[in-house]
């Protein structure tokens, strides 16, 4: 009993009243202590915490709407906690939107689980030892990033633990869908947290082995014997209303060098096929039906590398979007000679179905930095788009059959060993439509993507691990 000392932000006494009468009402509350704490973002909120832990568990909530428990649920969390030794123990729990309530499961942290708005929920339940330890190594005083830096410590000599049971009920307040999320860590406003963020995981990085230093081997441009400088990759599948802007944009491009353009169609049904074939005329266009089997986009983009007349480099367009102007492929071929590198990831504008901008609008990832690009990676969901390939270095990697994450998954593992070359114009646009595949994604399908973006990580992190092992041993 009273094993647990509770502390939620506080904004006045209104705000904390009902989560304060809950907390006090459970048998292993010690004490509840109200913190004006901006939701623990900061460290010295974190070291305010560790100062004031006396019982041997720590709650923190990092909301600041009511909070209520689930009968014996923090009995369960704390019986969980024993059991395992967890140093954090994390669960499944019920959101209350709009009047609705709704269940909001989350998904196991794993050792590749690295972006910084991994959903924990808003209940953290911590051992206070595993606590103070971690706090005791913090070097750096962030103003956001105090709670990351927290739980990437406390990962490095302890066990996470997500309890996948529904054991509170939280206000949730964000009631947008899954597509108007995605690019909240690269608006230009929030900037300076992501440079927090990116300073405490390569922090973490070096701190278990898995950090690469900015040192590149040089790339020539020599292999291989190709017809084509430059291809234009157009995967696609039921996108009649898209995939004529799409060719349209790509077969209108002007370079000094030969290009083509391949779309690869996935068994479109709606009169995708129909389209393409109104542009066969145009001799530049690679025509591309798949069989029946699974292929999925990354299966389509295998495809596409390894026809015979795909060019040296490759560069992406979906199927939905467009190019900025006709000048996008000579700005990607000549920023691979420029920058000698072997891939290159472009500048884009977010758009509506009709090419009005929309907000944040122009999407550079400046994130993406030369000197630490490969080692934030690993933090971040995305590498943005365009991406152009070196074929031949491509064709040794691969896409994986998967429809979710396949560009994600080559980009980490190209940069684990080349240097990743950027263009900073706007060379794209990007549409934000209804029909876009994540553009309102339930729970089940946000939960089962990212997993598979942290087991991308996992795999990735490993192999760095063991690729640094190597290189001490070498030594």
């Amino acid at each position: 009993m009273n094993r647990i000392d509770c502390f939620i932000p506080y904004v006045n006494d209104e705000q904390v009243a009902v989560t304060l009468a809950n907390l006090n009402s459970e048998t292993e509350v010690a004490r509840v202590i109200p913190l004006d704490a901006s939701s623990f973002k900061s460290t010295a909120s974190i070291k305010e915490v560790a100062s004031k832990a006396e019982a041997p568990f720590v709650l923190l909530y990092t909301k600041t709407t009511d909070l209520s428990f689930g009968k014996f649920s923090l009995e369960r969390i704390i019986a969980v906690a024993e059991d395992t030794s967890a140093s954090m123990i994390y669960s499944d729990h019920i959101k209350e939107m709009d009047g609705e309530r709704v269940f909001a499961p989350v998904i196991d942290c794993q050792m590749g689980a690295l972006r910084d708005d991994f959903d924990f929920g808003s209940v953290l339940v911590f051992r206070t030892s595993a606590l103070k330890e971690a706090v005791s190594r913090m070097d750096v005083d962030y103003e956001y990033a105090g709670l990351y830096d927290l739980r990437l410590k406390v990962s490095q000599k302890g066990s996470l633990v997500h309890l996948s049971e529904f054991l509170y009920y939280e206000i949730e307040t964000d009631t947008r869908k899954s597509g108007e999320k995605l690019f909240d860590y690269v608006d230009p406003k929030n900037r300076a947290v992501q440079i927090e963020m990116e300073r405490a995981c390569t922090s973490h990085l070096k701190d278990i082995g898995g950090y690469l230093e900015p040192v590149f081997p040089a790339v020539s441009f020599d292999e291989g014997d190709f017809e084509y400088e430059a291809s234009v990759v157009i995967p696609c599948k039921n996108r009649v209303r898209t995939i004529g802007d799409a060719l349209a944009s790509a077969l209108g491009q002007k370079t000094s060098f030969k290009f083509n353009v391949i779309v690869v169609d996935d068994n479109s049904t709606d009169g995708t096929v129909d389209v393409i074939k109104s542009f066969l005329d145009d001799p530049k266009l690679i025509y591309i039906a798949q069989d029946k089997s699974y292929h999925a986009i990354g299966g389509n983009w295998n495809a596409a590398i390894h026809h015979p007349s795909c060019g040296r480099f490759a560069i992406q367009l979906d199927s939905d979007d467009v190019y900025y102007d006709e000048n996008t492929v000579q700005k990607f071929v000549d920023a691979f000679y420029a920058q000698q590198c072997a891939m290159v990831v472009g500048t884009y504008r977010m758009t509506d179905f009709n090419m009005n901008t929309l907000p944040p609008g122009i999407i550079d990832h400046r994130e993406w930095t030369p000197e630490n690009g490969r080692n934030n990676a690993l933090r971040i969901n995305g590498l943005g788009a365009p991406r152009g390939f070196y074929v031949p270095m491509l064709r040794k990697i691969n896409f994986p059959t998967t429809k979710y994450g396949e560009d994600y998954a080559v980009g980490l593992r190209v940069s684990r060993e080349f240097q990743i070359g950027r263009i900073y114009d706007v060379v794209y646009n990007c549409r934000r439509w209804e029909d876009n595949s994540d553009a309102s994604l339930d729970i089940g399908k946000v939960n089962a993507n990212n997993l598979y973006k942290d087991r991308l990580r996992t795999w990735e992190l490993q192999a760095r691990i063991e690729l640094n092992r190597k290189k001490q041993k070498k030594s």
